[in-house]
């Protein structure tokens, strides 16, 4: 099979978005299952690790995903989506393997940080094919579909962590992490085609100018210091949460198990809000979804502590995670259309890992409020002030350059022949 190109019509614009769904949703694991597993890990054998430590191992894992989301989102837009696509699957599969059987906890922070790389790295790749692939008329709300994929990964990291943590321990649900390599990365493989927009649109001007410079070209440098300020709030709000809820559950006064389960509650309302929210960007466009996220994130998590009841409280962190992980899909979304298809990886990357700062601190900002029996109150109002001040900042930003270059690639899109398409 030839790889070198492929037309953004026909089986493609199926196929893609299904392989690139699936990647994430292998990504989502490896991003929830730390989070839904540190209950288990918490003063408890073999290795008895304090808050702060679980808190420190985090963030060092996510400045691994912060390394791999600049390089890879980068490269990708030098060498090609399918190369990187394969290799960052690659790497965090065979990393979270390896977590599963580390003798000591220093080998098993080592290779969450190798991990760490991949995840990082697969992300803007992932978004930025789908993306090209996609019927310009449908690109929000396929987005959307492909961006629940982290959430469906968070759902079954918690499940697997319900099923198997207390009997079996963490290792098994490591494990489980592993899996794509024997399933998606051979039919991703075998099947998985080159993006038109990279391999025609990107060639006559790849080796002009660093695609991390044309970030700042053509008016839209400060709009793209916003979102990377954006990227760094949404990410600390979602990785804060989504590391320290089960624990600021059990703070509650919950057991692990109904711990756990609000973190995948948490992954269920992020599923149905990316997808509602998705569906109305067609209409509206991305920002003002964003900004609706960041409202419902700040208002959810301040009503968390105050302890209302069960069937409210599970309601409150449905929109937590719609307010939290689904806001930054639909931040993905709208940094997806804001920059042309020649950089938008480049974009993508770099706004996921200047994001990554905020993903670094959550964990330990969390483990501040959290360590030593917090009081609820106090965690969630913590994690809500990030998310309100986002949201201001948001309101700030353009929803399209001031010269809109992304405007010439939509209509190259545009052009493609609707029989190519996914009928309604």
């Amino acid at each position: 099979m030839n790889f070198s190109t492929s037309s953004p019509g026909g089986s493609g614009r199926v196929l893609v978005p299904v392989l690139c769904w699936a990647a994430l949703l292998s990504d989502g694991y490896d991003l929830f299952v730390y989070g839904a597993t540190l209950p288990a890990l918490i003063g408890h054998a073999p290795w008895f690790i304090t808050a702060g430590a679980a808190g420190t191992v985090g963030s060092a894992a996510l400045v691994g995903v912060l390394i791999g989301s600049l390089t890879a989102g980068t490269l990708t837009d030098i060498l090609g989506r399918r190369r990187l696509f394969l290799a960052c699957l690659t790497l965090f599969s065979t990393a979270t393997l390896v977590t599963a059987v580390a003798p000591t906890f220093e080998i098993f922070a080592a290779t969450r940080l190798v991990a760490g790389l991949g995840i990082g790295g697969l992300m803007p790749t992932a978004i930025a094919m789908a993306a090209e692939f996609a019927s310009p008329a449908y690109r929000s709300r396929i987005l959307g579909m492909v961006l629940t994929g982290p959430a469906f990964g968070g759902v079954l990291a918690s499940t697997a962590s319900l099923l198997l943590l207390e009997e079996f321990g963490f290792r098994p649900v490591y494990a489980l992490g592993a899996v794509p390599l024997i399933t998606l990365l051979p039919l991703a493989f075998a099947f998985l085609p080159e993006s038109r927009a990279f391999a025609v649109e990107s060639s006559g001007d790849r080796a002009s100018k660093s695609p991390v410079a044309k970030l700042f070209g053509d008016g839209m440098g400060r709009a793209t210091v916003g979102i990377w300020f954006v990227a760094i709030c949404s990410m600390l709000t979602m990785f804060g949460v989504t590391t320290w809820l089960p624990q600021i559950m059990r703070n509650a006064g919950y057991p692990i198990g109904s711990a756990v389960t609000f973190l995948l509650v948490y992954s269920a309302g992020a599923i149905v809000g990316t997808l509602l929210a998705s569906v109305l960007a067609e209409r509206f466009g991305p920002k003002p979804l964003v900004l609706t996220g960041f409202t419902t994130a700040a208002v959810s998590l301040a009503l968390l502590g105050t302890h209302p009841p069960t069937a409210v409280l599970m309601l409150l962190v449905a929109l937590a995670g719609f307010g939290g992980l689904g806001t930054q899909n639909m931040l993905n979304d709208h940094i997806a259309t804001f920059y042309p298809a020649r950089f938008r990886a480049t974009g993508l990357g770099w706004a996921l890992g200047i994001g990554r700062a905020g993903a670094i601190a959550g964990p330990t900002y969390g483990a501040f409020f959290v360590a030593g029996g917090g009081a609820v109150i106090v965690s969630s109002l913590a994690f809500a002030v990030p998310a309100l001040i986002g949201g201001v900042v948001m309101a700030t930003l353009p929803r399209r350059p001031r010269t809109t270059p992304a405007d010439a690639d939509n209509r190259l899109e545009a052009a493609t022949p609707r029989s190519t398409e996914i009928s309604r």
